[in-house]
């Protein structure tokens, strides 16, 4: 067992279903956990996915083992600031959170230096759904969890997280943060930030057409279904990595304005070509995970 003791720090859709699978799998013991939502303690509470519930983060974090930061990505800050008081010197803190380099700089705001115990993570799994009621025990099986080493870093800290995220079936990988940040700008943040987009427009089309949504087939549905996300953690995300998602925002805009200098001029061999080699990368980059 990894964890005698859990504090889990926001109990949200990651971090309620990690203390959901981290129990199952025998990694955590006792789990305490704090959220600046009552709704979402109760919720946890009356579920079976905490033991108890602290009425401040410091208080969740007193005499845990492992402490996991499981907030949006721009609350970090505020926090590690609540549970530092309540860590031991000999606890992990940990984070789930999808941007690194935001992430470290909160961490190092806060303790004016990256402690050698916190370690950076970031599983890749999720779902539309939010918040404690929608929590996966089998949520992270088969899927990668990102971790960031820092200057600073203590290796046992890194290899016992590495195990606890094992424990529920996840893959741990490492990676440098600004490379973390930049590959999921392109495979996570774009999609998102296009798809609450895509349905905004029709949204305000629909406001005057009032038969488009009803119409609407399983296609829209697969393409739109991340835009059921939460609004708050994905505005954050994209307020913590700009840089990357506005470069790659920039290459879209562009590729569309040829897509529809293609349509008008009626070019439709090189419209072919596009969805060919988008079919072709698709089906390879599918045939590499599976």
């Amino acid at each position: 067992m990894i964890a005698k003791h859990l504090a889990v720090i926001g109990l949200g859709l990651i971090g309620a279903s990690a203390a959901r699978a981290l129990r199952k799998a025998g990694e955590a013991g006792f789990i305490s956990g704090y959220d600046t939502d009552p709704e979402q303690v109760r919720i946890a509470l009356e579920l079976g996915i905490i033991d108890t519930a602290a009425d401040s983060a410091a208080a969740a974090a007193q005499g845990a083992d492992v402490v996991m930061i499981a907030v949006p990505v721009l609350a970090t800050a505020d926090a590690l600031r609540a549970v530092r008081s309540g860590v031991s010197p000999q606890a992990i803190l940990t984070d789930v959170g999808s941007t690194k380099r935001s992430v470290l700089a909160a961490v190092e705001s806060v303790f004016g230096e990256l402690p050698p115990r916190f370690v950076a993570a970031h599983p890749i799994a999720g779902t539309e759904k939010s918040g404690a009621a929608n929590a996966v025990t089998e949520l992270f099986r088969g899927h990668r969890v990102i971790i960031t080493p820092h200057a600073n870093q203590d290796a046992d800290a890194v290899a016992r997280i590495s195990r606890l995220w094992e424990g529920v079936g996840a893959r741990v990988v490492r990676m440098e943060p600004a490379r973390h940040d930049a590959i999921f700008a392109a495979t996570s943040h774009l999609p998102h930030l296009l798809a609450f987009a895509f349905v905004d427009m029709i949204a305000q089309q629909d406001a005057a057409d009032t038969d488009i949504f009803p119409n609407a087939g399983g296609g829209f549905r697969d393409f739109t279904r991340i835009a059921s996300s939460s609004p708050r953690m994905w505005h954050d995300i994209l307020r913590a990595n700009t840089q990357p998602v506005a470069d790659l925002l920039r290459k879209q805009i562009g590729e569309l304005q040829q897509l529809l200098a293609m349509l008008e001029g009626g070019e439709w061999d090189r419209i072919y070509g596009v969805f060919e080699r988008a079919r072709d990368a698709r089906e390879r980059h599918l045939a590499r995970i599976e």
